[in-house]
């Protein structure tokens, strides 16, 4: 069976890839004897996202995962806290509020924009609620307004997990940069990537000394770098946040593509969202809402089969014809884990809906119209039988 570029591989969901001077940059880490974090590639690291996002300070972690973790640290969670947040979203949303011990409630999402539905959220609340997580699913934003509202009202933070959002916008702001805290990931299957990696976005000038000596293990390191104390030591608690330097010299090289990398894979997200458009006509397959470029990042491009048997046959059938398509995520209100840390805080007709139907196409930087028209045409056939 040939793929589209006229060979024996398989069309992959997603591919890692080199930018530009990634491995020029890993080789200048490793000569100046520095492979630790916090030296040259990750200050450069840091001034091109607080510049890319407008966030008064920008922290590398080795995650996603870690930025949530601090973000759960810097809102003071704790046990007997609940946070809302979706279910419909990936483990380490909900994870780093229960390793502090609080309680995920999980609230129903948008059938448009398979957000957090905003409308749900303030019924959702209790005494006990600390926190709000905007998961920006897709790279499209959350109703944030709404949610900001929620928040100032009731005095909560509001934490941006924009895994998926790196140069997404909401009202020409940068997402991650809307919230007291915002969660950027760059795992290779993200737009921008270095392999592993995040950063934490710290927008509340009020939390950035703390957020430095969580990341620092709970040290006042970095303020005895810059010269401000003459040694440092234990002052709160922390873990090792940081990634190496290698990591930061990767994504120092994908972070002078940003702009280039982001345009390519909305023009992807648009070539399909057109070309299908008849068959979700044809009522045979749903497409996103939303336009996923309007103001998304072109991070994906999905598509709902009419019931999950059929969902089934459709990524079978494609695998066929060399096409790797995938599912998304097993809500967490029904994972085990989800039902023994966490709570609902609404009824989750549509999450389970959604989950059930939606099939995730190939998408990746440097995907070709070639590649994309095999993808397309295995889809039609599919139909078409």
């Amino acid at each position: 069976m040939l793929s589209a570029s006229g060979d024996s591989d398989l069309i992959a969901f997603s591919k890692p890839f080199i930018a530009g001077k990634e491995l020029y940059y890993i080789a200048q880490a490793v000569e100046r004897g520095g492979l630790a974090g916090d030296q040259s590639f990750t200050r450069r690291c840091h001034a091109e996202l607080e510049r890319l996002f407008g966030s008064p300070k920008a922290l590398l972690t080795h995650s996603c995962t870690a930025a949530l973790e601090m973000a759960a640290i810097l809102a003071g969670v704790g046990p007997g806290d609940e946070v809302i947040m979706p279910s419909f979203t990936f483990v380490s949303t909900a994870n780093a509020f229960v390793l502090r011990g609080a309680t995920p409630v999980f609230v129903d999402i948008r059938r448009d924009t398979l957000n957090l539905d905003e409308k749900l959220v303030a019924a959702a609340l209790t005494d006990r609620t600390r926190a709000i997580v905007a998961v920006h699913y897709a790279g499209v934003p959350c109703e944030m307004e709404a949610l900001l509202a929620i928040a100032s009202d009731r005095k909560l933070w509001l934490v941006e997990d924009a895994a998926q959002a790196v140069k997404s916008t909401w009202r020409g702001r940068m997402l991650g940069s809307v919230g007291h805290l915002g969660c950027a990931s760059f795992h290779e299957t993200k737009n921008i990537i270095s392999g592993e990696g995040g950063a934490l976005l710290v927008n509340d000038e009020r939390l950035i000394e703390r957020a430095e000596i969580i990341r620092e293990k709970g040290t006042n390191r970095s303020q005895f770098f810059r010269g401000m104390i003459d040694k440092y030591t234990w002052v709160d608690i922390g873990s090792s946040y940081l990634p190496s330097e290698l990591v930061a010299a990767f994504l120092a090289a994908q972070l002078e593509h940003v702009d280039a990398i982001t345009e390519q894979r909305r023009a992807a997200v648009d070539f399909y969202q057109s070309v299908l458009a008849p068959l979700a006509q044809d009522g045979k397959i749903g497409l996103p809402a939303t336009r996923l470029r309007d103001t998304g990042n072109g991070h994906m491009f999905y598509l709902f089969a009419r019931d999950v048997e059929e969902r089934t046959k459709l990524i079978a059938h494609l695998r066929l014809r060399n096409v790797h398509a995938v599912f998304h995520y097993v809500p967490l209100h029904s994972s085990p884990a989800g039902r023994r840390y966490a709570r609902t805080g609404s009824d989750m007709t549509v999450t389970d809906d959604v989950a059930a139907r939606l099939v995730r196409l190939p998408l990746f930087r440097g995907i070709t119209r070639l590649q994309q028209q095999h993808v397309v045409d295995a889809v039609f056939d599919f139909f078409r039988a």
